[in-house]
């Protein structure tokens, strides 16, 4: 069920291109551009960053949950921009799934 909707925020995504930006908020990231988009990515970080130190105190995580949902779907958006699927980030995440942190990490280190 999860993938699935990845797979329609694509969807829907996509078309937001395509739409105007008075009717949609995803088409005004789109016709702001890059740095728009990367702007709200930035945001929603620190809001989700605040939101799990304030789950520590308040032992809540609705906050965290609700950051976290923005903190994604606005990270959809930039991938969007680059027509980048969802599918691409779960098909690296399968892929280190069975791979150490220490041990992915040292792949991409240049040999010396």
């Amino acid at each position: 069920m999860s993938i699935n909707v990845l797979a329609q925020l694509d969807e829907i995504l996509a078309e937001r291109k395509q739409a105007t930006a008075d009717t949609s908020y995803v088409a005004s990231l789109y016709k702001k551009g890059l740095n728009k988009i990367l702007e709200k990515v930035g945001e929603e970080c620190t809001e989700t960053i605040i939101a799990a130190k304030d789950a520590t105190l308040s032992g809540s995580t609705d906050d965290l949950i609700y950051e976290t949902a923005d903190l994604w779907f606005h990270t959809l958006v930039m991938l969007g921009h680059f027509n980048v699927p969802s599918q691409a980030i779960l098909d690296e995440l399968a892929r280190r799934l069975h791979t150490s942190g220490h041990t992915e990490k040292a792949a991409r280190q240049p040999t010396a």
